[in-house]
C-alpha cells in the first residue's frame, strides 16, 4: 500500500509558477512510476506528468515545456514545477503511484495508476 500526501497548491496569476510536492511512503521506491494528474470542475481526469524510478518521463502536450517533473534523489518525494501558468491550468492535481516496470517511459493513463493522494488545489486567475 502506497500512501501519497500532496502539497504546494495555491493561487497564482497568469505567467506565474508554483511547485508541488508529493511525499510518498510505505513503498519500494525502484519499482514506481509516479504521476501527476488534474481534474478540473465537469472534466475528466487528464494526465500531467509522470515519471518512473530511472528518471524517464513523459508530458502532457498541454504542458510540455512550461511543467517540470522530476524526484527526490532518494525517490521519496516527487515534484511538479509549473512556470507560465495559465487559467486553463486550474484544477484539482492529484499525485498517483503504480507499481511498474522501469524500462518504459510511464503511463499518463489514470487507470494505470492505483494510489491517489486527496489532491491539492491550482487556481490561476488571468
Amino acid at each position: 500500500q502506497v500512501q501519497l500526501v500532496e502539497s504546494g497548491g495555491g493561487s497564482v496569476q497568469s505567467g506565474g509558477s508554483l511547485r508541488l510536492s508529493c511525499v510518498a511512503s510505505r513503498t519500494t521506491y525502484s519499482r514506481l512510476w509516479m504521476g501527476w494528474f488534474r481534474q478540473a470542475p465537469g472534466k475528466e481526469r487528464e494526465g500531467v506528468a509522470a515519471i518512473n524510478a530511472r528518471g524517464m518521463s513523459g508530458y502532457s502536450n498541454s504542458v510540455k515545456g512550461r511543467f517540470t517533473i522530476s524526484q527526490a534523489n532518494d525517490k521519496s518525494t516527487l515534484y511538479l514545477q509549473m512556470d507560465s501558468l495559465r487559467p486553463e491550468d486550474t484544477a484539482m492535481y492529484y499525485c498517483a503511484a503504480a507499481y511498474a516496470e522501469s524500462y518504459v517511459i510511464p503511463s499518463l493513463r489514470a487507470s494505470d495508476y492505483p494510489y491517489w493522494g486527496q489532491g491539492t488545489q491550482v487556481t490561476v486567475s488571468s
